[in-house]
């Protein structure tokens, strides 16, 4: 039997068991073709959008490829999980060191290096080991008991002392920087939480605050892995970009200080870009790798 026959008597066929049929047999092979062309447009439409998701990952990793080779600053990999999450990466003893020598300008009475604050105990949790308070403690305890408490480095935690409040360079500390030591609960669109307020509760909190971010992933819009919308500004109007997160570290940063530098503000280095410019992860990345070498390798 030729095609052309073949189709034919399948075409008679059809006719004549359409003609036989009841309306409920009708109906539900109407029905049925319905589902199976909804079904394919489904799968068709499925794999359009997977394509498309597939594009913007592609061009975001080559942008993002683009300014670390251009700017050596990753917007998808600000520093690599092993140097974050490096609770052992420096000791009490090497933390003061560090402080001496970075504040070797600072004479007065309110220099990071040699000034105390009170501490805190803490208990064991699923966030962190135990705080033992040993009553006043110098930055250094505090920051390297901190860090080996909630898994976090301490040269993370000096870096954002010297982005958020210059205290380990500075040598005329206010009061208020020492408050709001790590911008800890203190938003771009509010007043800053009380409840962290002082020294200790800074480093301590912060370092606790990261390891809250880390098991409570779900609530936040930043993951890794994947795709994510990251603004330029805390100005809505001032946009963003897609910015494929590479891995956790990155996404704690984000989550932190939810904005990521524009093309005129890594242009301009350590300076100034323009009025949709914000510095927070592009200063953590230029003095991390000032003070302590690459922060992906």
């Amino acid at each position: 039997m030729t095609r052309r026959r073949y189709r034919r008597s399948l075409h008679r066929r059809i006719t004549t068991w359409w003609g036989k049929a009841g309306v409920f047999a009708r109906v539900g092979t109407a029905l049925g073709m319905l589902v199976a062309a909804i079904c394919a447009m489904a799968l068709i439409m499925g794999a359009i959008r997977l394509v498309q998701w597939e594009t913007r990952i592609g061009t975001a990793k080559t942008n993002q490829q683009l300014m670390q080779r251009e700017y050596d600053f990753n917007p998808g990999e600000i520093i690599s999980d092993a140097k974050f999450f490096n609770s052992d990466a420096m000791s009490a003893a090497e933390i003061q060191s560090f402080l001496n020598a970075r504040g070797a300008a600072c004479t007065g009475s309110h220099c990071l290096k040699s000034m105390t604050f009170g501490t805190a105990s803490h208990k064991a949790d699923d966030l962190c080991a135990a705080y033992r308070s040993s009553g006043r403690e110098s930055a250094a305890s505090i920051i390297d008991k901190s860090a080996r408490a909630c898994g976090i480095s301490q040269k993370v935690l000096l870096v954002m002392l010297q982005k958020e409040q210059h205290l380990v360079s500075a040598t005329d500390a206010t009061d208020s920087q020492y408050q709001t030591a790590l911008g800890l609960s203190c938003p771009d669109t509010a007043g800053c939480d009380q409840t962290y307020a002082g020294f200790f509760n800074q480093v301590y909190g912060a370092a606790r605050r990261y390891q809250y971010y880390r098991h409570h992933g779900g609530e936040y819009a930043y993951h890794a892995a994947t795709l994510s919308h990251v603004a330029y500004s805390p100005n809505g109007s001032c946009g963003g970009s897609d910015v494929y997160i590479v891995n956790e570290a990155t996404v704690l940063l984000y989550i932190y200080t939810p904005y990521q530098p524009n093309i005129a503000a890594l242009r301009a280095n350590g300076g100034e870009g323009d009025s949709c410019s914000s510095y927070g992860n592009r200063n953590f990345s230029i003095i991390y790798s000032q003070w302590f070498g690459n922060t992906r390798g």
